[in-house]
């Protein structure tokens, strides 16, 4: 599809916001109460009443459920993730690979967000809709120019390849679909603190939520996925 359609279906739209507790994903959800055309904001977290819990498929799964009453939605935003685990920040070196903490990387940033695209995707909206999921610029394998950060690095990486692939999925009968890697910037916040430095521009939560929201307003309708900044530049794989 070559032409740009509207981001929402109709002036009214509802957003649901998964991970909706962190310092972006709070930012979010501000967002969209801010905004009178968004009648529904469905607000997810380690700390709902379901329990839900990105390590958990079934958690996962009962928690789709129970959202699945106030939509469907236009937008979905997954803003899970995690750069340090359990205090272990990413690896710089290769002699600091350790198995378990490469695991849970992959379980955080890949596998439970695979999770959560499996059961939320059929909560989207009928015709143009979003599915966006919080990606990092140190997951674009093309652009990897000074190493380190192993299993950050590769569990987004794998994490966009899953985008990736469930966009040419779901746009087979969903064609106006976008779906969308974010990477929002570095963004201001209690888990970020310890990896930036004087030389990195740090914004505020919500001027990186309204620049990507900005850039996914922009967006056209086309095969496969994007993998976009917060400025809505486009990012190589």
């Amino acid at each position: 599809m070559n032409e740009a359609s509207p981001l929402f279906a109709s002036d009214q739209y509802k957003a649901l916001v998964i991970g909706a507790s962190g310092a972006i994903g709070g930012a979010f959800v501000q967002a969209f109460h801010a905004d009178p055309l968004c009648i529904h904001v469905e607000l997810i977290s380690r700390g709902s009443r379901s329990g839900f819990d990105l390590m958990n498929e079934e958690s996962i799964r009962a928690q789709a459920t129970l959202s699945n009453a106030h939509g469907p939605y236009h937008l979905i935003i997954d803003a899970t993730g995690a750069l340090a685990i359990n205090g272990v920040g990413p690896e710089k070196a290769l002699s600091s690979l350790n198995p378990d903490h490469l695991m849970q990387t992959f379980l955080i940033n890949t596998i439970g967000p695979a999770m959560v695209l499996r059961y939320f995707s059929p909560l989207l909206a009928k015709g143009s809709s979003v599915y966006a999921k919080l990606s990092a610029r140190v997951g674009s394998i093309s652009d990897n120019k000074k190493g380190g950060w192993y299993g950050y690095r590769s569990a987004k990486a794998a994490m966009n390849m899953i985008l990736q692939t469930a966009a040419i999925e779901l746009q087979r009968k969903n064609p106006d679909l976008r779906v969308v890697a974010l990477q929002p910037g570095t963004v201001k916040s209690r888990l970020s603190q310890a990896f930036t430095s004087s030389s990195i521009k740090v914004l505020e939560p919500q001027e990186s939520v309204t620049g990507m929201l900005d850039a996914l307003k922009a967006l056209q309708a086309k095969p496969g996925a994007y993998f976009l900044d917060y400025q809505g530049c486009e990012i190589p794989w």
